[in-house]
């Protein structure tokens, strides 16, 4: 496989001997539930000084919400882009959090079964959810929402995990593909 550059510090959460195949953050439609509170919180804002402002306890009180909304969204938009949705050739992890770090990590021979959704919404505006199901008790990682290209993600984690060996890297396949072109194939499974 082709080693991809990963993004920011995340190389320091990858093994020596592991090559990153997928690097990642969720699809920007993530961000809409904030958006929608954080517009409502405007609107919330803007009243208060526009109307109820004549009275300078609501114009104060109005200003600190609208200062504290423009705060608040920018922490969301700050958690976003540090996410990390990280796969290599022998993990899958998921790196959140701005001032404490968390990352998930399944090991990929521990998926057992990979489920690809894409609601109407998501095929509009290209993105989907992927739910993992692994040997053993339930893992931080079932359930992935929000990743972008779900269709070349899918082909490539497919590849990675039951397909036959080939280079696969993100969004592109590079080199032969073992096995014949059609017919039932046998191909490896990942050891349990």
């Amino acid at each position: 496989m082709t080693e991809i550059n990963v993004r920011g510090d995340v190389a320091r959460y990858l093994l020596p001997t592991e090559k990153p195949v997928v690097d990642v953050r969720r699809h920007w439609a993530s961000l809409g539930r904030s958006a929608v509170i954080f517009l409502g919180l405007l609107l919330l804002g803007l009243i208060m000084v526009g109307v109820l402002g004549s009275a300078q306890f609501f114009a104060v009180l109005g200003v600190v919400e609208l200062l504290g909304s423009f705060f608040w969204v920018a922490w969301v938009v700050a958690d976003w882009r540090a996410e990390h949705f990280l796969i290599t050739d022998k993990r899958v992890l998921l790196i959140n959090g701005l001032i404490t770090r968390r990352v998930a990590i399944m090991p990929l021979n521990r998926v057992t079964d990979l489920t690809y959704e894409r609601s109407v919404i998501g095929r509009i505006l290209g993105y989907g959810v992927f739910v993992m199901e692994s040997a053993g008790q339930h893992q931080a990682l079932s359930r992935i929402d929000y990743l972008p290209t779900p269709d070349k993600l899918y082909h490539d984690v497919s590849t990675l995990l039951f397909g036959p060996r080939s280079t696969v890297t993100y969004g592109r396949r590079e080199g032969p593909v073992t096995g014949p072109a059609s017919g039932p194939t046998t191909m490896p499974l990942p050891r349990l």
